[in-house]
This record gives C-alpha cells, structure tokens and sequence, in this order.
C-alpha cells in the first residue's frame, strides 16, 4: 500500500471511528477527512471498499493490541483485563460501535463485508487458543474457551454501549474471569 493510500485511510478511518458510517456519505467522508471523494474512489474503488478497509485496519489494530500485552510471563487473565480495559476507554468505545456497525452489516451479507465475516472470529481464535494453552488448557477446551472470551468481550461491549453501565459491565467481565480461572488445571 503506498504510503500516500495508508494516510488517507488513516484519516477515513479516524472519521468513521469517530462519526459511524451509516449517515455519512463518501461525500462527507472525504470532506471531513480533507480529501476528495473521487481520490477515495480512486484508492478504494467505492464507499464499500473503503470500509472494507477500515474494518481490516480496526481489526488488525485490536489484535496488534493484545499480541503487546501478551509476554512470556504474563498471565492471561491479568492480559485480558488489560486488554478490556484498553478497549472499553472511552477513546475506543466510538471504535467499538463501528465494529458493531460493520458486524451487523456483516450479518445481511453485504458483500464488502466477506474479509470481516471470514476473520471476525478465525483470525482471534488462533492468538486466543495459544493463551489458553499456555496455562494448560488445551485442545477442543482452548478453542471452546477461545469462543467464549470473544463472545463475552463482545457481548459485555455492547451492553456497555447500549447501556453506559460501566461498574455493572466491568462486574461482569470480571465475573467472567474469575469463572474461566477455575477452568485452569490443577498446578
């Protein structure tokens, strides 16, 4: 990607991040990220194919997040807290309402959707699994552990937008936490 093409989506992807996608045009898009919307057509081909690329970018920036959390001595749980922690500041919490934007998008099958629907859960289940198996939980019982982190983290984020219950939802997460510890083999 040229460096020319990364820093105009930067600049999208801080205006969708920031404004959601729904009511914006590529018009406003381009407006707002100082830019033209034929240069977007240009680089991205339709509306489409930038949020296309928008959503790979966010994606790709949450799993460059927990990969930095995760060292050699870390423990998993005090990984994950971080990470939620991270992801539910208030900075990223417009982030995650994109994310759900595109996820229900994703849901009717619109076809700028397909690289999302294909690593929205493949591409964490791998990072997510070798977590698991580091403290000894391992196989079929990692991966099922690996689905069940995803789907609190996501479901625990959208009631967190929904509601803005932050003490309730940071309960429950830690709630969640505390149950998957208990899953751990005996040391």
């Amino acid at each position: 990607m040229s460096a020319a093409r990364e820093a105009l989506l930067d600049r999208c992807f801080e205006v969708v991040r920031r404004r959601g996608f729904s009511d914006l045009s590529l018009r406003e898009i381009a407006a707002e990220a100082g830019t033209s919307h034929r240069m977007l057509i240009y680089h991205f081909g339709s509306r489409d194919g930038l949020l296309a690329e928008v959503v790979g970018r966010m994606e790709a920036a949450q799993r460059a997040l927990l990969a930095d959390l995760v060292t050699e001595e870390a423990d998993i749980f005090a990984v994950s807290a971080a990470f939620w922690a991270h992801l539910t500041t208030p900075d990223l919490l417009a982030a995650q309402r994109l994310f759900f934007e595109i996820y229900v998008q994703a849901l009717y099958g619109r076809e700028w959707t397909t690289t999302f629907r294909e690593s929205v859960i493949r591409a964490w289940e791998g990072p997510l699994v070798e977590l698991f198996s580091r403290v000894g939980i391992a196989g079929d019982r990692a991966r099922a552990h690996a689905r069940l982190g995803l789907a609190v983290t996501r479901g625990l984020g959208l009631d967190l937008l929904m509601t803005g219950e932050r003490a309730e939802v940071d309960a429950a997460m830690t709630l969640y936490g505390e149950l998957a510890r208990r899953d751990l083999p005996p040391a």
